[in-house]
């Protein structure tokens, strides 16, 4: 057991470097983090241990790392006058290029499968999705206006992605009275969220006590295991929640929001924020370290999935240019933070053998994300853009 535990605190700690040093080699630590996890299982052979099926453990470590992903993109937004203009423009460059992408997808996979419309989206979403996880810390060193675009776009990438992926794979079919029933579903949750979080500002506004986070974290856990409970979108709670628990502040100018003390919660959220961020990177470091640890190498060189990967890749990079034209934003460095990376591996996995089709495939997923990955290095060390 000592052992067990040894060996993961060293391979968070080499993750930890990885990630610092990421700043100054432009290299992503994805591509650190799932060499090392490579390198583990080589070790596994070379000294002839018998080596643990982490296959089974990579979705519940993925829906971990899914609910901080959304819950900390939720946080980050910050929904005010002064920032609108760079909410909106973010919301077109994530939202636009990703129902464009699923639409060419949607006719590459035309080619590989009689499936309905619907199954074929549920296998193109994972790739139309940005990862936050990677393209932000990857974001270090860009001037602050571009790294503030970043960071929201991302965000709000993988908050649409994630929504509507969860719709398709709940909705039997995308009909009229499908969109209407998600739509209830919707306003039960932002009212819910709210009132939860008003009952949370109050608790906290009345209460003097040495523990404030843990009354977060079980009215997270808590409404997140009601909502699957009772068949409701978990995920879309959580980014609402997140959403109002960020933002309250933004509504003190009316005298009953005043009473429940937002300042106060907000100074707490800030300090909560931080605790999200250092549990999203423990979680990522250790599902990109198993996701290594799983990779084939035959998987890498298949093939018959690599044209396919280099299709997609060519696709996002060649609507994201245009949408940064269209958009009159600033092509360059931020055309090559468009990385593939947690969320399109966690979706993928998310999706069942009845609705996945044989061409997206864990060599197809490994490839786009690789090949993503090596673009925006490539870009980050060509540019070499510093914060002055």
């Amino acid at each position: 057991m000592e052992s067990i535990i040894i060996t993961v605190c060293l391979l968070l700690l080499i993750a930890y470097l990885f990630d610092i040093s990421s700043s100054k080699t432009k290299i992503p630590s994805v591509i650190l983090l799932l060499l090392l996890g490579w390198m583990v299982n080589n070790g596994f052979d070379m000294i002839n241990l018998s080596k643990p099926d982490f296959s089974k453990y990579l979705p519940i470590i993925g829906t971990i790392g899914l609910l901080l992903i959304v819950l900390d993109g939720a946080l980050e937004l910050e929904l005010n006058k002064h920032k609108w203009r760079v909410v909106l423009k973010s919301f077109s460059i994530a939202f636009f290029p990703m129902l464009l992408l699923a639409f060419v997808l949607l006719q590459v996979f035309d080619y590989y499968t009689d499936a309905s419309d619907q199954v074929k989206l549920i296998n193109a979403l994972p790739f139309c999705i940005i990862s936050s996880a990677i393209a932000i810390p990857s974001a270090v060193n860009l001037k602050p206006d571009s790294r503030e675009f970043i960071i929201y776009e991302s965000s709000i990438s993988d908050i649409l992605g994630v929504m509507f992926f969860n719709f398709l794979i709940q909705s039997d079919s995308i009909q009229s009275a499908e969109i209407i029933a998600f739509g209830g579903q919707f306003f039960l949750i932002l009212i819910l969220s709210f009132l939860a979080v008003l009952g949370l500002s109050f608790l906290l506004s009345r209460l003097k006590h040495q523990i404030t986070y843990a009354p977060i974290i079980l009215i997270i856990i808590l409404f997140y295991a009601f909502s699957k409970l009772y068949h409701l979108p978990g995920l879309l709670f959580i980014l609402i929640f997140g959403l109002f628990l960020g933002n309250l502040d933004e509504l003190k100018q009316y005298p009953w929001i005043q009473k429940l003390n937002p300042d106060k919660l907000n100074l707490e959220i800030m300090k909560f924020k931080h605790i999200t961020i250092e549990l999203t990177f423990i979680v990522r470091a250790i599902f990109f370290i198993v996701f290594g640890f799983t990779i084939d190498l035959n998987d890498l060189v298949n093939l018959e999935t690599l044209p396919v990967a280099c299709i997609i890749v060519f696709s996002i990079f060649l609507i994201r240019i245009i949408s940064l034209l269209i958009f009159r934003i600033p092509v360059m460095p931020i055309l090559f933070f468009a990385p593939r990376g947690l969320i399109t591996i966690l979706l993928f996995l998310s999706i069942g053998s009845q609705v996945r089709i044989d061409i997206v495939n864990n060599s197809l997923v490994i490839q786009v994300v690789l090949l993503s990955v090596f673009i925006l290095m490539m870009g980050n060390l060509t540019t070499q853009r510093k914060i002055k």
